[in-house]
């Protein structure tokens, strides 16, 4: 190899155009003896290897001739073998090309995680832990319990975001409180659509927590990231468990035979003590989950989802989908006059709205009642403007959306015209806001208090609220503004379940009664358990017909205290054992509800043996 590059330049090597390529089996003819390798037999040339030209590259000093099939000459980095064993290579991938460059994306490239490392021991003993207490305490219902599950979950993450060397950062701490703070409403209030409410969001908190988006489109997808670490971490954890009991196996026999002795002494002196004392065995009755044979199938779904969903969280803490960055490039920056000639007419048209609102603040609302034709009834002059404005909030923050995609980049000029513009248009639309929440307040001074009309006022003031962070954006920056929204949703959804809506409407609508406004008991009597104690104060036989249902639902049921909630233990405190039926006959012609209030109220009702309102019994 040194003899045949230390030769001295043939004539034929001078410079001027490059030659013709040599003829097949040329090259292999000039290969010394030196480089082919022990394996290559004195077999003629394959035809795939005779009819291949080799790369001519320029010959340089201290470089082999080049028309020898040298791997530099192919490749920037010269492989291990040579080019033509390359070639007979059967497992050698093919060539990259422009039609393998079409298979991956480069979004997908950018945002592929690296697979996590070995899945740490403490992970799967907190996912093991989760399953457990998913199949054991999730089969009675939600309360506490679902609280309890998470919390080995989310030590299963914290292990695996550890061992993978990520660091616990303020907002990852924000979003991992925020999720556990969330499933304390199932462990405070019975009403179904809080609750429902509270775990969606925190699931998407969590989710947040385990990927550290940033941006708006992090924000949204992270959100729901999780979902894809479903597939990946089925195969993490299996490989996990296999590598382990494979290295140690006998840890393994010490731990399960440990275990199993410990269950069979706890069994066996657990029924002892309880056959013996039967205030032990109460006690033990309400401590251990009550799981049949029948029950079976059901909770082993349910383990199961608790170790996908523990896994799936530990697998995306080591390995995060990079949804950041995933951008959406801003728009085309438009002309000074084509963008903010739009704005200012939409301004102007608020402005002009809101006088008038003003108007009638100040005038009164008698004198537009009798302008408008509905002197007789106000508040019907509220309910016709409230989803209107309702929806023209939402319309505005599209509308802001859309404008700072499209907004004048120029310099400083264009940035205060920007922030001049679109913050008169947020304060405009914050009194429209207002505008809206009191009109609200009206409709249900009217007609009272019910599910829809307080989940619509909730979503109305979150979005005053996003204006104001909108407006803050402006003025110190929107580095924060997507993880800020996202955090007051999911404060928002805490306060709502907090606060229990359905004792909220139970309390207006009895107050409303003492006011003496009419009633709607048929509306009432469907709410959750959580409206007990404003329904308790009610005279009979509307008490007893407001409480109805709930106490038959109550005294129906079984749960265990760690899926009870707060507010079905408190209203059976109040209840206790009181039977309804020994004053209930019938309850329709009852609260003289009216059509605008109730959700399908009776108006009074014709149903026949109505109570007399001043009949104690």
């Amino acid at each position: 190899m040194s003899d045949h590059r230390s030769e001295s330049p043939r004539p034929e090597h001078a410079p001027g155009p490059p030659e013709p390529a040599d003829p097949p089996g040329a090259a292999e003819a000039r290969i010394p003896e030196a480089r082919i390798p022990e394996a290559r037999t004195p077999e003629p040339v394959p035809a795939q290897v005779q009819t291949t030209k080799p790369v001519r590259m320029p010959a340089q000093s201290g470089t082999p001739d080049p028309a020898v099939p040298d791997e530099r000459d192919t490749v920037p980095e010269p492989p291990k073998v040579p080019a033509y064993a390359q070639q007979q290579h059967p497992r050698q991938p093919p060539a990259a090309g422009p039609h393998t460059a079409k298979r991956t994306s480069p979004e997908l490239t950018r945002i592929r995680p690296a697979e996590p490392g070995v899945i740490p021991a403490a992970t799967l003993w907190s996912v093991l832990a989760t399953a457990l207490l998913g199949a054991l305490l999730l089969g009675d219902g939600i309360g506490l319990n679902l609280l309890v599950v998470a919390v080995p979950a989310a030590l299963a993450a914290y292990f695996a975001a550890r061992a993978a060397g990520r660091r616990l950062r303020p907002w990852t701490a924000v979003w991992a409180v925020g999720g556990l703070s969330l499933l304390v409403v199932p462990a405070l209030r019975d009403a179904g659509w809080p609750v429902f409410l509270a775990i969606v969001s925190a699931v998407a908190v969590g989710s947040l927590a385990l990927h550290g988006s940033r941006g708006w489109l992090g924000i949204f997808l992270g959100s729901l990231g999780l979902l894809t670490s479903v597939a990946g971490s089925l195969g993490w954890g299996a490989h996990g468990v296999r590598d382990r009991m494979a290295g140690s196996r006998g840890r393994w026999g010490v731990a399960f035979r440990s275990t199993a002795a410990a269950v069979v002494l706890l069994i066996v002196f657990g029924a002892l003590f309880a056959s013996a004392d039967a205030a032990f065995a109460d006690v033990l009755g309400s401590l251990i989950p009550d799981v049949s044979l029948g029950e079976g199938p059901w909770r082993l779904f349910l383990g199961a989802i608790g170790l996908v969903g523990a896994l799936a969280a530990a697998y995306t803490a080591a390995a995060p989908v990079r949804w950041d960055a995933l951008t959406v490039p801003p728009g085309p920056a438009r002309g000074r006059l084509e963008w903010a000639l739009p704005l200012i007419v939409l301004n102007l048209l608020f402005a002009v709205f809101l006088a008038i609102q003003l108007t009638v603040l100040l005038g009164g609302y008698g004198k537009v009642m009798a302008e408008t034709g509905l002197s007789d009834q106000y508040a019907q002059y509220a309910r016709e403007g409230f989803w209107q404005l309702l929806w023209a909030t939402l319309l505005t923050l599209g509308v802001i959306a859309l404008a700072l995609r499209w907004a004048p980049r120029g310099g400083a000029r264009d940035r205060t015209l920007v922030r001049a513009v679109l913050g008169t248009l947020c304060l405009l639309t914050l009194v429209v806001v207002a505008s809206a929440l009191r009109r609200m307040d009206l409709y249900v001074e009217a007609y009272g208090l019910t599910r829809l009309r307080i989940s619509v006022a909730a979503v109305e003031l979150w979005l005053g609220v996003v204006l104001v962070l909108i407006m803050a954006a402006g003025v110190f920056g929107a580095k924060l503004l997507p993880r800020a929204v996202a955090a007051s949703a999911a404060l928002g959804v805490l306060a709502f379940g907090l606060a229990s809506p359905d004792a909220l409407i139970a309390e207006q609508n009895v107050h409303r009664y003492g006011q003496g406004h009419s009633i709607d008991i048929q509306y009432l009597r469907g709410l959750s358990a959580d409206a007990v104690p404003a329904l308790d104060t009610l005279s009979e036989p509307l008490r007893s017909c407001a409480l109805q249902e709930i106490q038959r639902t109550l005294r129906n049921s079984d749960t265990p205290w760690y899926a009870t909630s707060w507010g079905e233990a408190r209203a059976r405190d109040i209840l206790g054992d009181w039977d309804p039926g020994a004053r209930v006959r019938n309850c329709q012609g009852l609260g003289t509800g009216d059509e605008e209030g109730g959700r399908g109220g009776d108006g009074g009702g014709d149903g026949g043996d109505s109570y007399d309102p001043y009949d104690p019994y």
